[in-house]
């Protein structure tokens, strides 16, 4: 079965032994397809769902099914409910374990059913790992309560399958959930990509839920053997990536991560350590080893002919029978790094199914804007409303990285952190190097895929033409927080005439 997020992550972040014990088991369980489980660590944070306590969440043939688990004993005494630890001693629960299921379980289906999900079967239950047998009460069913005999793949399956058997019917006419919608909507709620709120300056890294388009994305996987991901700079392509990765690899298939540009190594190996994914360049893949599933990322960079017969034979059963994600913005970022071919581009799209990612989830408002305004690019429609406005600089003849680091010494002033501010320069195509102050100086080439908190751009292409505007695309994209543009006087009335002609990045 899915897990979501995967079991090395639930094993880190979960807040008992026994949680971390079912969810090993529930990875074991060979069930239909569509199955999944969602860890709702997180969910308790959900500003409108804090009475929503359950452990896990599964979806099991159109059941969502509400799971609290209690490790240790558990014990009624005097009217009152007490967990018992390792030690022996009682810790007394604000109401049984079957009313905190039954509670997350009602706050999950009014959260779904005001979304216009429709009726969904739901049912709660409690796992106690760690007891021979479930207390006896007239509250529940004997199959809502498992216990120790229960905690195995086959019991766990048998024991969904009844739950399933008994579960509540429609009321009359009561429009139903597609389960497509319901599997969907559940993976925006319970899978959390990072949102930027950039305020006054500031990043507050809030853990929301992911977009429409993420979680439709992520729910998709299972689904479909080849996959094509489409959206702009900022519409968080690398992150579902690695969400995919994660789940690819928890199925126990072999997962190679690949890309065009050296510098995305660092950015992958930091967000999935410990787990048994390759992570490797376009340009170091020798074709010696296949793998189950491959994803890539910066696809555009990579479709040429040349590039998609590589692909092929690092793939299990080759491209067109093989398992495959691509990730890519086919328009925007086309033109920096690599070859893109449209042709063969075309070719490939016909091989799968393709998803559109429409919400920009790293740029402000006001970026967008500059973005939309000067290059006519789509970024998907801004999530983050606050932020501070770009900030242009004329600084006369010369716009270069000397001028540029006086701003980023001056941001450093305001308090920024040096780590935190990049200097791009448009006509660079050279690995980032640093200032005697310790800022970063980088170029489109080397910051696609990345992103920084603040950004300076400088050396404004001389020639708008298609090279050049996506280079220009690629570094005012970077920003999280605050952009800021040294322009010289030419620069200005090459600028003004962009916003005349039209610009396109097609």
């Amino acid at each position: 079965m899915i897990l979501v997020p995967d079991l090395v992550d639930i094993v880190k972040t979960a807040d008992s032994d026994a949680e971390r014990f079912v969810a090993r088991l529930l990875q074991t369980v060979d069930g239909p397809a569509d199955a999944v489980a969602f860890h709702s660590l997180k969910l308790r944070s959900h500003a409108y769902k804090q009475q929503a306590e359950a452990d896990f969440v599964v979806l099991w043939k159109g059941v969502v099914v509400v799971v609290e688990v209690k490790g240790g004993g558990v014990r009624k005494h005097d009217g009152v409910w007490y967990s018992v630890d390792r030690r022996g001693d009682w810790h007394r629960l604000g109401g049984s374990p079957m009313e905190q299921a039954r509670s997350a379980m009602y706050a999950l289906r009014d959260i779904l059913q005001e979304e216009g999900v429709g009726w969904f079967p739901h049912e709660a239950i409690v796992i106690t790992p760690d007891i021979d047998a479930p207390p006896h009460s007239v509250e529940w069913k004997p199959t809502h309560w498992l216990a120790k005999e229960a905690m195995t793949a086959a019991g766990l399956v048998s024991a969904l399958d009844a739950l399933v058997a008994g579960s509540r019917q429609p009321p009359a006419r009561q429009r139903l959930a597609r389960s497509d919608d319901l599997r969907t909507r559940l993976f925006g709620e319970f899978t959390r990509m990072p949102v930027m709120d950039a305020h006054r300056g500031a990043v507050l890294e809030a853990q929301n839920r992911a977009t429409e388009d993420q979680a439709r994305v992520l729910a998709s996987l299972a689904r479909n053997r080849r996959m094509m991901v489409l959206g702009g700079a900022g519409t968080g392509k690398s992150l579902l990536l690695v969400e995919a990765a994660k789940q690819e690899a928890s199925a126990a298939r072999s997962v190679l991560i690949t890309f065009g540009s050296p510098a995305l190594v660092a950015f992958f190996e930091a967000r999935i350590s410990d787990r048994a994914i390759d992570i490797l360049p376009f340009s170091a893949l020798g074709g010696d080893k296949t793998y189950d599933v491959v994803l890539v990322d910066e696809a555009q960079d990579l479709m040429t002919a040349e590039g998609m017969d590589r692909l092929d034979r690092v793939i299990s059963g080759g491209r067109a029978h093989g398992r495959w994600r691509m990730f890519l913005d086919p328009n925007n970022q086309a033109h920096v790094d690599g070859q893109f071919d449209r042709d063969v581009y075309e070719l490939v799209a016909d091989e799968a199914p393709s998803f559109d990612l429409d919400r920009n989830v790293r740029n402000t408002k006001a970026i967008v804007h500059v973005v939309q305004e000067y290059l006519g690019a789509d970024v998907g429609d801004p999530g983050i409303v606050h932020g501070e406005k770009v900030r242009w600089y004329r600084s006369g003849e010369a716009a270069g990285v000397e001028e540029a680091s006086e701003v980023a010494l001056g941001l450093a002033a305001e308090g920024a952190r040096k780590s935190d501010i990049w200097i791009i320069s448009t006509k660079s195509q050279s690995a980032p190097t640093s200032t005697v102050d310790g800022i970063t100086v980088t170029s489109p080439r080397y910051a696609k895929g990345l992103e920084a908190e603040h950004v300076v751009v400088c050396d404004l292409p001389e020639r708008f033409d298609r090279e050049g505007i996506a280079a220009l695309y690629v570094a005012v994209t970077r920003a999280r927080v605050s952009l800021h543009i040294m322009t010289s006087d030419a620069d200005r009335r090459r600028m003004q005439t962009l916003i005349r002609q039209g610009a396109t990045l097609e």
